[in-house]
């Protein structure tokens, strides 16, 4: 299926809104206040799961050769076990949208980094990082985040990461929804850099909420 994408910056940036019906379904899902939490946190998690799949497209190692089907000898060819790609959620509201990256690649490893933002400055803080200390050269890395709003804390994310020997290319970033600020943050700092997106939102607000938004991501999905 054809990604709609927006270049930010000259080339500098690629923004990807698959226009899938299930992708605008469950935005819409987690769009309504209505939706309870249990119903809220599986929408995320299918959401992430369309999100990898198109994020992923073209971008995997992979290994050509010959197996033995039960009619004869096949041409085949496996996603690369030995090049897992790298999940990195922020926490807490990252760990709904990447609930399913295991069952969307065959091979993955997740590091999981707690990022909390001041309610009064906006201002990203790490309170936990267990990244290793340099990720393998050629990684790849998903960071999962649902939502870029100011665009502070994914922008200390993918320094952290960068600072472990990954290049920007090598870089996707998963979300469930995106306003220009974060935008606009990230393309000026990461040239090459890849955003999937189900939906981009006009505006944030004062206290830093993307409007019309889907509310407090991680509230809604863990119920508190």
């Amino acid at each position: 299926m054809a990604a709609e994408n927006k270049v930010m910056s000259g080339d500098r940036m690629l923004v990807f809104v698959p226009p899938h019906p299930l992708i605008k379904h469950w935005v819409s899902v987690l769009r309504n206040e209505q939706t309870p939490c249990p119903v809220f946190k599986n929408a995320m998690a299918e959401l992430g799961r369309l999100l990898m799949y198109e994020a992923s497209r073209d971008w995997l190692p992979t290994i050509a050769g010959e197996i033995q089907s039960p009619m004869g000898v096949a041409s085949v060819e496996f996603v690369d076990p030995r090049e897992p790609v790298a999940i990195v959620p922020i926490l807490r509201a990252g760990l709904a949208l990447a609930e399913h990256a295991s069952s969307i690649l065959p091979a993955t490893k997740m590091y999981h980094l707690g990022v909390s933002r001041n309610e009064d400055t906006l201002q990203p803080t790490v309170y936990l990082n267990k990244l290793p200390d340099k990720f393998p050269e050629g990684s790849r890395v998903f960071v999962v985040d649902p939502m870029l709003a100011t665009g502070g804390t994914i922008v200390a994310a993918i320094d952290l990461v960068k600072e472990r020997g990954v290049d920007n290319s090598q870089i996707k970033v998963i979300c469930a929804v995106a306003a220009p600020p974060a935008l606009t943050k990230l393309s000026e700092k990461f040239p090459r850099l890849h955003v999937y997106a189900g939906i981009l939102d006009p505006t944030v607000n004062e206290k830093g909420f993307i409007i019309p938004g889907l509310g407090d991501a991680g509230d809604r999905s863990f119920g508190t």
